[in-house]
């Protein structure tokens, strides 16, 4: 496994991380996600990213569990605040004082961790003063439950005003997490330059377009067994993408690019995320321990410029590069 460096602080981070967003506590029964867990591991994945929303904590308990009796210095744990958990009510969402220092140690405890290493706003919050969001992460870094704090989907422009008051603060804001793949690429005009500028690294979800560039998906046929778009509960997340059949044609496209360099069409999807040196790392779910290797592996796979040209001419217009939906993830009513 090769470590990246996150943002411009001194901590690395491995170019693939394993996530269990959709999968610990819902779509995986715990026996198996705990195996997950140990083949990432075994991968030599040492950076694990959860959020306090997955499986309304579930996925933070099952995670924590299987963490349990692994060296906490090895490790960089990564778990998110702001949509509605518990109970839901008034004051369970958002990026308050209250909340965030509630959902922190809700937090650690369902991890059973003394700390984290990055504590992320899962969006940004339309309805809470940025200075008081930011006071309280000073807060929790300064008690020693965070090492560093991140963000998730943040434009240029609060990218910027964060990172200035978290300079103000005594911290460091040293990543952003938002969607990035060979088809979403909505952050390379504006969100990577001003990263760059700011010392912020990508951690990206959805490397693999919610599985549609593993290429398991094809036009005009049913969606097979077991996959995230035939499992009730989570294939809303990537049914619509299902029915754009060009783009499922365009995709069985990048097959003989992956055939030539003697990679499967995953490692395909990862290695070219990684090609981008603002990425720190790519995050890779699994519900099979024996996906893990296969992703890990995808951090050894340098493309060549000339591949990198065939997959933008294979997918084409399905590439979208519209900087102007950055931000339009952060929800612009409250939630509860």
């Amino acid at each position: 496994m090769k470590f990246r460096r996150l943002g411009s602080c001194g901590m690395k981070v491995s170019a693939i991380s394993y996530g269990n967003w959709l999968t610990h506590g819902s779509q995986v029964e715990t026996k198996l996600a705990k195996e997950c867990v140990r083949a990432a591991l075994d991968a030599g994945i040492t950076t694990f990213d959860t959020a306090d929303v997955y499986a309304n904590g579930a996925a933070e308990k099952v995670l924590g569990k299987a963490l349990k009796h692994e060296r906490r210095e090895g490790l960089e744990v990564m778990t998110k605040v702001y949509f509605p958990t518990g109970e839901r009510q008034h004051n369970d969402t958002g990026l308050s004082r209250k909340h965030i220092m509630e959902s922190i140690h809700g937090s650690l405890r369902r991890l059973s961790m003394d700390y984290v290493d990055v504590y992320q706003a899962h969006r940004y919050d339309h309805f809470t003063p940025l200075e008081e969001t930011m006071q309280a992460f000073a807060d929790v870094v300064h008690a020693g439950k965070a090492h560093y704090i991140g963000v998730s989907e943040w434009s240029p422009e609060q990218l910027r005003r964060g990172h200035e008051l978290a300079n103000q603060l005594g911290i460091q804001l040293v990543s952003n997490q938002p969607q990035y793949n060979m088809v979403h690429r909505i952050i390379e005009a504006e969100v990577v330059p001003t990263s760059r500028e700011l010392g912020i690294s990508q951690v990206v979800f959805s490397p693999l377009y919610e599985g549609i560039l593993t290429g398991k998906y094809l036009p005009g046929e049913q969606a097979p067994e077991g996959s995230r778009a035939a499992t009730e509960g989570v294939n809303q997340f990537v049914s619509r993408k299902m029915q754009d059949e060009e783009l499922l044609r365009r995709v069985q496209g990048l097959r003989p690019i992956a055939d030539d360099l003697g990679i499967t069409m995953a490692q395909l999807a990862l290695s070219w995320v990684l090609a981008n040196d603002n990425i720190a790392s790519a995050i890779a779910g699994a519900s099979r321990p024996e996906q893990i290797a296969g992703s890990a592996a995808a951090a050894d796979v340098e493309l060549p410029p000339e591949v990198v040209s065939r997959i933008d001419e294979v997918l084409g217009d399905r590439i979208n590069r519209d900087a102007g939906q950055v931000g339009q993830a952060s929800p612009t009513e409250r939630l509860a």
